[in-house]
């Protein structure tokens, strides 16, 4: 079993730790912001005081923070995980942030002789519970081995897709596609509605034909049953959307659709 320091552990970092718990991995928590997280320390997670004394105790280092700077003040800050790297360490950030960013990380984790793995997950608060998360991994092939264990402790759908940066490539990707299959199935069904005929039986329609989807069976239902607890910030998944189109305007790509769903967030959000 390996030694592990996790970093993050808010509505998707703490159910993820846990299950590296149940799999009997040893958590390592730092007390940097504060008190850790008490269920954590319940299971047998041991707590330092600095993400230096984390990185130095652990094997594996995963964060699991918001966005980009964070990540950013999380490895490099003084103190930071970065000052207690060494060779034979592996960080592994499970964050949605940056693939431009991800690779300067991933360059300045290695000068202090770690391997990087970025390994954003999809699957939400539920996925990171039932350890049925998808994990898209960018990194090397023999770093991924080391850690598979630890991936599928968390998820179910694990796929190394390229080097450092193409696994935030890929949640990049999925967030355009689940954004934009959300409105599509809102709107179908608003409109079906409109029309006079039954949402629930139309969607039942539906996904036994070319319009099914992920979207359409999950989010299609509590649509139709008027079930909206959140499961997933829109903030973020608005930051994730930022972060797609600004990686569209540095390689001159058009993603007008993301744009314009970007945007219609904005209302929820405020």
């Amino acid at each position: 079993m390996s030694t592990i320091a996790f970093i993050g552990t808010g509505i998707m970092g703490k159910p993820m730790a846990q299950n590296l718990q149940k799999a009997g991995h040893n958590i390592i928590l730092s007390s940097h912001r504060g008190a850790a997280d008490a269920d954590l320390i319940g299971g047998g997670a041991h707590v330092v005081s600095s993400l230096k004394e984390a990185a130095e105790a652990a094997e594996f280092i995963i964060t699991m923070v918001p966005d980009t700077p964070q990540v950013a003040e999380v490895l490099f800050s003084d103190k930071g995980l970065a000052q207690g790297l060494s060779a034979g360490k592996t960080v592994i950030d499970m964050s949605s942030i940056s693939p431009i960013e991800t690779k300067e990380f991933a360059a300045k984790v290695k000068e202090t002789g770690a391997d990087y793995l970025d390994a954003p997950v999809s699957g939400g608060e539920v996925g990171a519970i039932n350890a049925a998360l998808t994990i898209m991994v960018g990194g090397d092939e023999s770093t991924f081995d080391s850690a598979l264990p630890l991936f599928e402790a968390m998820g179910k759908n694990i796929n190394l897709v390229g080097d450092n940066g193409a696994g935030q490539v890929c949640k990049v990707a999925n967030q355009i596609i689940v954004a934009l299959n959300i409105e599509a199935v809102s709107e179908a069904l608003v409109f079906a509605s409109k029309a006079g005929a039954d949402p629930a039986k139309i969607r039942n329609a539906l996904m036994g034909g070319f319009a099914n989807s992920k979207i359409l069976e999950v989010h299609g239902e509590r649509m139709v049953k008027g079930t909206f607890d959140p499961g997933f910030r829109i903030k973020l998944h608005q930051k994730d959307l930022n972060i797609a189109l600004q990686g569209a305007e540095s390689l001159g790509v058009a993603l007008p659709n993301t744009a314009k769903h970007r945007n219609s967030f904005q209302p929820a959000r405020n």
